[in-house]
């Protein structure tokens, strides 16, 4: 009987985590990630013989050598005529070999951010078989200011310089601070890369057009874009997905209705098209105009992923393909989207 009642709990668990996840299995889908380490590639050279060592780099890294120099350090292609080149890459390892040595320290070891992505990649390939997985993912260590990922013509390109946790030295430095306020860089945290990598494939796969629209329609445009890697991370906590603290996203589950109510109070904003009005509630901010000190910002973000939700409960049958090319406004029309 102990054993019947065991085994019947083991049941009962393994049917609440897969209601709870809705997840596919996609253990037999054939995808295989492979980090190529240019950022070590590149703090190799010799700054003695910068020109020979570039020309070697790009014959390591032709799909992506060019568009560091050209996209990250602002320089020229590599040519044989390429100075600027020459210079602007001397520069930067000069300046930046501080920061090298506790990066690569920090990221020695790739093989955790490998299996998250692979497993990742094949909830995309699921859900969008004929979408191009970039057939390359590579590190590098840019300037502070360059972006933590980016799509290229060949591959998924990780900043590795955005990601040193929330108390590295330059983040909270005075200039780390005036580029990077402590709501923002509180997010550069390695946990963050795979979520922020998902982010960046469903903008590739989805150009966001919600950008002249009204604030009710832009909110549920871009809760579709969390809603999205929701589908390709069914583990990661909502927190990760929404870049939330662990209290902020406790009120907001506590106080969904007043959210709602605070928006439907809200003299029409609902409809308007001002930008003024749409930057109080999108956008990164360390709190919401107008609501408790609590309240995240970019809270209209996750009020349309709240929606999104909805309308994906109430349509079961409904793909990622076709809810993404959904109408935002008629999704909010057929939500109904009343929460307590």
């Amino acid at each position: 009987m102990k054993k019947i009642f065991a085994a019947f709990l083991i049941l009962l668990f393994i049917v609440g985590c897969k209601s709870k996840k809705n997840a596919p299995d996609v253990s037999k889908i054939d995808v295989t990630v492979k980090i190529e380490r240019f950022d070590k590639a590149f703090f190799s050279l010799d700054t003695n013989h910068i020109q020979q060592g570039l020309f070697k780099i790009n014959q390591q890294f032709p799909y992506f050598a060019n568009d560091f120099m050209i996209n990250i350090l602002g320089a020229e292609p590599l040519s044989d005529t390429s100075n600027i080149s020459f210079m602007a890459a001397r520069q930067f390892l000069s300046s930046y070999w501080p920061a090298k040595d506790s990066i690569e320290k920090k990221f020695d070891d790739m093989g955790w951010l490998e299996k998250e992505l692979q497993q990742s990649f094949r909830y995309v390939k699921y859900y969008f078989p004929k979408y191009q997985l970039p057939p390359k993912v590579v590190t590098y260590i840019g300037p502070f200011d360059a972006p933590g990922v980016a799509i290229t013509q060949y591959t998924l390109a990780i900043g590795l310089q955005l990601y040193m946790g929330k108390n590295f030295s330059f983040y909270t430095s005075m200039q780390g601070q005036e580029m990077y306020p402590s709501y923002i860089s509180r997010r550069f945290e390695p946990a963050y890369i795979t979520t922020n990598c998902m982010k960046a494939i469903s903008e590739d796969l989805f150009v966001d057009k919600s950008g002249s629209k009204a604030l009710i329609e832009q909110m549920i445009d871009k809760g579709k874009y969390w809603w999205l890697v929701g589908q390709f991370m069914p583990d990661a906590d909502d927190s990760l997905i929404t870049g939330y603290t662990g209290k902020q996203m406790e009120w907001c589950k506590k106080n969904e209705g007043l959210i709602w109510n605070f928006f439907l109070q809200s003299n029409n904003e609902l409809y308007s098209v001002d930008p003024d009005v749409i930057k109080n509630y999108i956008g990164d901010a360390p709190n919401t105009p107008g609501m408790p000190d609590i309240a995240p910002g970019n809270i209209g973000q996750w009020v349309g992923l709240q929606i999104v939700k909805s309308y994906a409960e109430k349509n079961p049958s409904i793909t990622p393909v076709e809810l993404m090319k959904m109408d935002a406004r008629k999704i909010f029309e057929e939500t109904k989207y009343k929460p307590r």
